[in-house]
């Protein structure tokens, strides 16, 4: 396995691309150069940081079955988890309306990671027609921004390409936030919650009470059409961070616009599970082989996906 680095943009920014690619020798004598299929992982962290749980492993893990994996490190208001916790320490002391809002940098991030994956297939083996997005929590938001927006006009404006360049063939999303305004509007679960929660909408919307304009700008559901790729979407049903509803929306609007979707929620696991197991367990509670069966899943349904696309 090879690890290589790629900056997404050359004049600023933190953002980049981390590619984990079989070893030369690998790929010339186990697949006879072909091209193989692909995921871009994005982490989730609140638009704060990138969890390092949900980035390499899932990578790695997705890599171990024959896929050429990507960890996108989006554009977030830290630069990593150690930024994050002083932040959230000093959240007091901060003014409320500090620093322009994150949004949606990411997005573009995570569409000019999909257009170098397809200028660079041949180089790094991808079939570009086999390109999945894969993203947990706020990665998983991120994820389905791209879904639901590849073909938008501002991709032409910025990237001058067209946007089919840009459009994931499938979407894996892991307890992932579909409306803001619904996780705005619950139980604050404490008072550690509720300063993240406000440190997250500070980043996400540059103020700790976004409007109801700005909330219904991130909605993704709102979005959803016949052209928002085929998705596979893992919940737990006693999520406190991210509620289950979000998934239940956003499947119930792509099987409204007949887009092909399989939705598994899990009766327990909590928020946060990456790969539930204890190569990406914080605690004992969150290895939960019951749910980890999800990357088999997701993988047999992938497999399926892309055999029923290369068809027509």
């Amino acid at each position: 396995m090879r690890v290589e680095r790629l900056k997404l943009w050359q004049d600023a920014g933190h953002a980049y691309l981390e590619i984990y690619l079989p070893d030369e020798d690998d790929l010339a004598s186990g697949d006879n150069g072909r091209s193989g299929p692909a995921v871009v992982v994005c982490p989730g962290g609140a638009y704060l940081f990138a969890s390092e749980r949900e980035g390499k492993p899932v990578a790695l893990r997705f890599a171990e079955r024959g896929y050429r994996a990507f960890v996108l490190h989006y554009t977030t208001r830290y630069r990593n988890k150690d930024e994050f916790v002083l932040g959230l320490a000093n959240l007091a002391e901060s003014s409320e309306e500090d620093e322009e809002p994150v949004l949606p940098r990411p997005l573009f991030d995570l569409a000019r990671a999909m257009l170098l994956i397809r200028e660079h297939a041949k180089r790094w083996r991808v079939d570009p027609d086999r390109i999945a997005v894969c993203g947990f929590s706020a990665g998983g938001h991120l994820a389905a921004s791209l879904g639901v927006h590849w073909h938008a006009e501002r991709w032409r404006d910025t990237f001058r390409q067209d946007g089919m360049l840009l459009k994931p063939n499938a979407l894996i999303l892991g307890y992932a936030p579909a409306d803001f305004a619904i996780q705005d509007g619950g139980d604050a679960l404490s008072a550690s919650y509720g300063r993240l929660r406000e440190l997250a909408h500070r980043a996400m919307f540059g103020t700790a009470k976004p409007t109801a304009e700005q909330l219904e700008r991130e909605n993704t559901v709102r979005y959803v059409s016949p052209q928002t790729p085929p998705t596979f979407l893992w919940h737990t049903a006693d999520d406190r961070i991210a509620d289950v509803s979000h998934a239940l929306m956003f499947a119930s609007a792509l099987a409204r616009q007949r887009v092909p979707f399989e939705l598994h929620v899990f009766e327990s696991g909590g928020h946060g599970l990456s790969l539930c197991d204890e190569s990406t367990a914080q605690h004992e509670g969150q290895i939960r082989p019951d749910c980890g069966v999800w990357v088999d899943l997701a993988l047999n349904w992938l497999r399926k996906q892309f055999a029923q696309q290369n068809q027509h």
